[in-house]
């Protein structure tokens, strides 16, 4: 837990109890420690030394505006994949210091994207150059582009959040890469001085990270034969965290093994990351309140206020978070619990069989949901998405809001219906 730790069994948030925090705000709620993003974010800077390189933070992974303001002033730039996500960067950052990466930019995303000259759009098919191309034409733009290539590594993740296989829908191959190149020589809006690449997410293991800076830097020098000069590499994202007893790399050894690689065969070349869980991820937590404890013929149950709609995570990727005690004592009974919600769903749980010493009206802490949760959140059965609060040294923000249950229907209408 970076930014938490217990003091005398109790549970804090930088410098502030988290039990205090529950009286104030109420539950459910996240909250992030911003002294554990920024060591974080300094850390894997440091790593580079005067390598010369950029990090764009992964805006899916956790998009509040005040995380990512939080960033900014750490001098990080943003990778973002909807046009929703580029007008939330845009609201704290440079537009040169936005990419846009995705599969499926519309035409009111490239537009957007042009309109405020980001740093680069990285297409991923024919058919999105043809459009940059068409729209910049009409806008009497010149669109940065990046291609991202699909190297067909297998990052050794969960399947649904591998990227660079090829039978993902991201990227290109090798070969496809080559042809729109030499295409864009000829195209009098575009220009493409980088390549880019995503293998995926909560990756553990630096060797598939190297295959795929390998595979890359061989179509560098592919192009390069063309007359196609590359000046700069984005190697994506998607350095994993320890959730349950993972081993991820350090930042300091991740950033070594992309730098020696990449330098070993172009050390001219400008190089930038895009990591998201790595930073964010372990800074956060989900406090709930225990409602209920239940028995079922000797299945014990522990029904608390956040529900699936708040951490959808277990239930998509069969997600081990860890689950503790807010204020630990040792005088309660401890059992093995399935901490599970209210939503109507056999697939609604935060954790099962959880050894916890927990008593109704308690609080527990699900670790880890920096990253992927509050992104995640909806209003399933019709459950209004939590608070989340961002604490720094002895002050917290509110950084959002809870929702009220007019807010779940306030941009719904109800038609006039005829008696008949």
């Amino acid at each position: 837990m970076d930014g938490f730790e217990y003091k005398q069994g109790d549970l804090y948030a930088d410098d502030l109890l988290i039990a205090d925090l529950a009286d104030q705000i109420g539950t459910p709620f996240f909250v992030y420690s911003a002294q554990g993003i920024r060591s974080n974010f300094r850390r894997l800077q440091s790593a580079f030394g005067q390598r010369q390189h950029q990090i764009h933070y992964a805006v899916k992974a956790n998009p509040n505006l005040g995380l990512l303001a939080c960033l900014s002033k750490l001098g990080a730039g943003f990778d973002v994949v909807s046009g929703g996500e580029l007008t939330r960067a845009l609201k704290v950052s440079n537009p040169e210091d936005i990419v846009f990466s995705g599969v499926g930019k519309s035409e009111e995303e490239i537009r957007l994207a042009l309109e405020h000259n980001i740093s680069s759009i990285n297409i991923e098919s024919a058919a999105e150059l043809k459009r940059i191309q068409t729209i910049a034409q009409s806008m009497n733009k010149s669109a940065t582009v990046a291609v991202r290539v699909n190297p067909d590594v297998d990052a050794k993740t969960h399947e649904y959040i591998s990227t660079g296989l090829k039978e993902n829908k991201f990227g290109v191959d090798t070969e496809t890469a080559i042809g729109l190149y030499q295409q864009i020589q000829s195209l009098p809006n575009i220009k493409a001085p980088s390549i880019a690449y995503h293998i995926g997410s909560q990756i553990m293991q630096l060797g598939p990270m190297i295959d795929a800076i390998n595979k890359v830097l061989v179509l560098v020098d592919q192009l390069l034969e063309l007359g196609i000069v590359i000046k700069h590499l984005d190697l994506g994202g998607g350095l994993g965290i320890r959730y349950q007893d993972e081993n991820p790399p350090l930042f300091e050894d991740y950033v070594q093994a992309l730098v020696s690689t990449v330098d070993k065969q172009h050390p001219h070349l400008h190089i930038s990351i895009e990591p998201g869980r790595s930073i964010v991820g372990n800074t956060g937590l989900l406090i709930s309140k225990v409602e209920y404890l239940k028995n079922n013929s000797g299945k014990h149950f522990a029904i608390v206020d956040a529900a699936m709609n708040d951490l959808i995570r277990p239930a998509l990727y069969k997600a081990w978070m860890n689950i503790c005690e807010v204020q630990q004592n040792d005088s309660k009974s401890r059992r093995d619990y399935d901490v599970v919600g209210p939503i109507c769903e056999s697939a609604d749980f935060l954790g099962k069989n959880r050894s916890l010493a927990i008593e109704q009206g308690d609080l527990i802490a699900v670790q880890s949901t920096g990253a992927y949760c509050s992104s995640m959140a909806s209003n399933y059965n019709s459950r209004p998405r939590p608070a989340e609060v961002l604490v720094d040294g002895d002050k917290f923000h509110i950084i959002r809001q809870r929702e009220s249950y007019n807010d779940l229907f306030d941009r719904e209408i109800i038609p006039e219906f005829s008696a008949s």
